[in-house]
């Protein structure tokens, strides 16, 4: 045995490539489309702004009637690329590790509207401005942390530790994922508990 939770034996790891597999194989592969093209923009811009969190407000199914969402319409589009420029700028910077990265592109967002807590569509905005690094975060993802053993707590910072899980994760993968980008296990992680991939045992 061990105290360590990110050495997953080998019947943990085949649960999340077959996790990934039927995500793979259940979810249309145009689904992606609205973040791809927001990345584009963002590659192209280096910036974020409302037209595009608006897409990703739809891409990630959130709500929108909300006190938060009239606030942020309310603010300049200047004003908003100015926030997420800054996190696109951390966030994409090499000279940190994964974790730094992703707590520094959290803080540059937190001044937002509806960015203040919470990490769904924040996790979102910073995964389209460097797909190479983040990963996005939603309860499902966090609940497939903790069917494998991993702790995830919602205190404060709680996506650069979910940032720093997967970043673990991918550092342990065996040779047939060992392929996988971060945006790969948030998948594997948010499809890991769908009733499709789950088998009872006994």
């Amino acid at each position: 045995m061990t105290d360590n939770p990110f050495a997953l034996g080998p019947e943990q790891w085949q649960r999340l490539a077959s996790a990934h597999q039927a995500y793979t194989d259940t979810v249309s592969p145009h689904y992606d489309e609205t973040l791809h093209q927001v990345t584009q923009r963002a590659r192209e811009c280096g910036d974020i702004g409302k037209a595009d969190i608006g897409a990703l407000l739809m891409w990630k199914r959130l709500r929108a009637d909300t006190p938060w969402a009239s606030e942020l319409m309310a603010l300049a589009d200047a004003d908003v690329r100015c926030a997420t420029a800054a996190a696109t700028a951390a966030v994409r910077d090499t000279t940190r590790n994964r974790s730094s990265a992703a707590q520094a592109g959290r803080a540059a967002l937190a001044s937002l509207p509806g960015f203040r807590t919470g990490d769904a569509l924040a996790s979102a905005i910073l995964t389209a401005a460097a797909p190479e690094r983040m990963a996005v975060y939603d309860q499902r993802a966090h609940s497939g942390l903790l069917t494998l053993g991993i702790p995830l707590s919602h205190a404060p910072g709680r996506y650069r530790r979910y940032i720093d899980a997967i970043d673990r994760l991918l550092a342990a993968t065996p040779a047939p994922i060992g392929h996988w980008t971060a945006r790969d296990m948030d998948t594997a992680l948010y499809w890991l508990n769908h009733p499709t991939n789950t088998t009872t045992s006994a």
